[in-house]
């Protein structure tokens, strides 16, 4: 029997904690939240919590550890979440109100054995705080999600924070759509260096003109500036500063990103990984600095305090950084190492010396009043930049005012302004930050929650070719090429589909609260001050609810929101042609609708790389024009007939018993020869085929496929999946992991927040 019982969330955090604490300690896991909301009294906004039926079991284990320990401690995370995962420990398994509450913001013996020298109590004004944004969540998202599944067809769901950042995504698809390409001719020469002239020319022959007065033209050095400069690096990373730098650097998602930091953190790599401060603590100040003496030397080192700009940060929390400095290496997979790298090397760059440089322009002279200008930078000291930054010098010969200079070729290119650019993740979580929306805790369920349902995805184009015109002055002469370069990458990019744009309009239309950005972040505050015992919960739930259930009334009237939009008339029936969105995403469709008109329609899909509010009347008199679905291709070598059709899911070959995705190919295209290799190398897939029971080699491996839809189970690697038998694989689908049910229990417990005293044990 243990005297002391440490609950935490995560079986990772128990073991590591564990290690540092010794015999007299056992750790347990609560494995996240151990009850969860099911119904809000509008009224009072008391919430009914019931026990997660997958908890049942760790709440018993917890229940019998609890009464046959000394004292219990509870070390959840200390944000608003870990507190109230704390406050429903207590709740559920009976502990007093004074139970010991420790936080720490990393998983060191130090930290741990400081954390248990101070216990408080659960902080009710920070669980008030969650329930508050919990239970906003939760009415938005109910009601919300039930108008919209109304209103807008293919919407499934909508959400307090996720729809600002699908307007904010939205807008700028719109900006771009509108954006007016114009060109203009950038004149650059090589002289041994390349160099830009100071002006642009808006015409072709304009360029040609410029480059004819130089034909025979004499330049010289008309001045040359070197200016020292300085380069500071960055602070240290936040929550949000980490996901942003982690996407631009490494490419990470926003949850790939915040996986990888929680990991580290709960096997006490780094701090704790959910913070808005910027601080460091002296003892870490101390050991970096030692650190950076110790094998940089005393000039790189250079002791820094940041300030957190966050009003609601708190300082005596600490930025992300590595709990021991001298590791040069953590992590238990790539994505683990290459983030602590990034995170170590950052911190490291924070207490080192500026990066000194020396910039140098020197300005050329034409027979014109325009110049050329060639600038180039020299790194005279690397400072921080040896280890965290990138260094692209550019070195310039060594010259005086009045050399003479000949140019090896001077180009007139064609360039077009760019539209805004479309938001990456990187970029988005920046612009939350800047508003104020949401919290960097909560940055990748946002991001998630938008792709999964449907609403954005991420582009895949690496551009489109463009022609563009060059001209060349070299050895006097004059030529014209035209080149081409690619454009409209949107490859990582965030655009929003059909349906995403649909949502965002009926939002905008219908809820302006919900989607404008002030509001939202006053919300955000409204938070804040609850947790700061300066707001009450109910009232800020009352005020907030009183406008949103009037404009959820208020929406009931509206008419289903479809956007379609009438693009013309078949010249050859004189049936109106429309461009509208449904479920699936966008479409063209030819007459009324069946119940208007008594006559079906017919449909075919939007071109490619268009929308609703871009397709042309041709370019639907085109898509209309596309053979009809299903198509017939023809016989394959074994006599089975391959039909290509469009389903719920896609466009797919339907060849004997199988269905073929063809996700690379279009359905009102493909021809015979290129669907045959599809369907032999979905054939060969099949090692065996007894009916109903199938052993398939899939892009993860073989598996045995039952009846039904999701009925597979994977065959372990030590089995040969051409050696089971039908009895075999019938055994492993019978004997496969159950799939953990989601149900809420019967059994409810109702629960207002009652508040409790803080205090503090010393």
């Amino acid at each position: 029997m243990s005297k002391n019982l440490v609950i935490v969330e995560s079986p990772a955090k128990a073991h590591t904690i564990e290690k540092y604490l010794g015999s007299d300690y056992q750790v347990l896991a609560s494995i996240g939240h151990i009850r969860k909301d099911t119904k809000v009294d509008k009224t009072t906004f008391d919430v009914t919590y019931e026990i997660d039926p997958d908890h049942k079991k760790i709440i018993n284990e917890l229940k019998k550890a609890a009464k046959n320990s000394d004292k219990v401690w509870l070390a959840t995370d200390e944000d608003r979440e870990g507190e109230a995962i704390s406050w429903h420990l207590c709740q559920v398994l009976n502990l007093p109100d004074d139970t010991a509450r420790i936080t720490f913001h990393e998983i060191t013996k130090s930290a741990l054995e400081a954390a248990i020298k101070t216990p408080r109590t659960v902080d009710m004004d920070m669980v008030a705080s969650q329930q508050a944004r919990q239970t906003l969540d939760m009415l938005v998202g109910f009601d919300l999600s039930g108008i919209v599944r109304k209103k807008v067809p293919g919407a499934i769901s909508a959400g307090r924070v996720q729809s600002p950042a699908l307007r904010l995504i939205v807008e700028r698809e719109q900006a771009i759509e509108k954006f007016a390409s114009k060109s203009t001719f950038k004149i650059s020469g090589n002289f041994g260096f390349d160099a830009k002239l100071n002006h642009d020319f808006d015409t072709e022959d304009d360029a040609r003109a410029f480059l004819e007065q130089l034909q025979n033209a004499d330049h010289l050095v008309k001045d040359v500036s070197k200016t020292p400069g300085t380069r500071k690096p960055a602070p240290p990373f936040t929550t949000a500063s980490l996901q942003i730098e982690a996407n631009s650097r490494l490419g990470f998602s926003a949850r790939t990103t915040m996986t990888a930091a929680q990991s580290l953190y709960q096997a006490g790599l780094i701090t704790y990984h959910r913070t808005d401060s910027l601080n460091l603590s002296k003892q870490a100040l101390a050991n970096i600095a030692n650190h950076i003496d110790q094998n940089f030397g005393k000039n790189y080192l250079k002791v820094r305090n940041f300030k957190t700009k966050s009003a609601g940060a708190q300082e005596a929390h600490e930025a992300i950084r590595p709990t021991n400095i001298a590791t040069e290496s953590a992590g238990k997979n790539d994505y683990e190492r290459r983030l602590y790298n990034l995170i170590r090397t950052r911190t490291l760059a924070t207490q080192m010396a500026d990066a000194k440089l020396e910039k140098t322009t020197i300005t050329i002279s034409t027979p014109t009043d325009y110049v050329f200008e060639g600038s180039g930078e020299v790194i005279t000291f690397d400072g921080f930049l040896k280890v965290y930054g990138r260094v692209n010098e550019n070195f310039l010969p060594d010259l005086n005012v009045g050399d003479h200079l000949v140019a090896n070729s001077i180009i007139a290119k064609q360039s077009f302004a760019k539209p805004p650019a479309r938001y990456t993740e990187g970029s988005l979580v920046k612009k939350l930050e800047e508003l104020g929306i949401g919290r960097p805790s909560t940055y990748a369920t946002i991001m998630d929650a938008i792709q999964r349902r449907g609403y954005v995805i991420k582009g895949e184009s690496e551009g489109e070719p463009r022609d563009i015109i060059t001209l060349e002055l070299r050895d006097n002469a004059i030529q014209k090429q035209i080149i081409q370069e690619k454009h409209g990458a949107n490859k990582g990019k965030l655009i929003p589909t059909p349906i995403g744009e649909l949502i965002s309009g009926f939002l905008t239309d219908n809820f302006k609260n919900i989607v404008d950005y002030k509001f939202t972040a006053t919300i955000e505050k409204d938070l804040d001050l609850i947790a700061d015992h300066k707001l009450d919960r109910v009232v800020m739930l009352r005020d907030f609810y009183k406008g949103f259930n009037s404009d959820v009334l208020a929406s009931e009237g509206v008419e289903r929101y479809n956007n379609a939009r009438l693009l013309g008339h078949d010249p050859k029936t004189g049936k109106a042609i429309y461009a509208k969105i449904g479920k699936n995403g966008g479409f063209i469709q030819l007459g009324e609708n069946e119940k208007d008109s008594g006559e079906k329609p017919r449909f075919a899909p939007l071109p490619k790389r268009k929308s609703v509010k871009t397709v042309t009347l041709e370019q639907a008199l085109t898509q209309l024009a596309l053979p009809s679905l299903p198509r017939i291709l023809g016989k394959a070598k074994d006599d089975t007939e391959i039909i290509a059709s469009s389903g719920p899911f896609g466009p797919y070959l339907k060849a004997g018993k199988y269905n073929i995705p063809i996700k690379d190919y279009d359905p009102y295209t493909i021809t015979l020869e290129e669907a045959e290799p599809l369907y032999e190398q979905k054939r060969d897939s099949y090692i065996a085929d007894w009916g109903e029971i199938q052993i398939i080699n899939g892009a993860y491996g073989p598996y045995v496929k039952g009846p039904g839809r999701r009925n597979f189970v994977r065959i372990p690697k030590e089995t040969d999946p051409k050696s089971l038998t039908k009895e075999q694989a019938e055994a492993l689908l019978a004997n496969k992991p159950k799939k953990k049910t989601r149900r809420p229990a019967k059994r409810s417990t109702k629960t207002a927040t009652k508040r409790k005293s803080k205090t503090t044990k010393s």
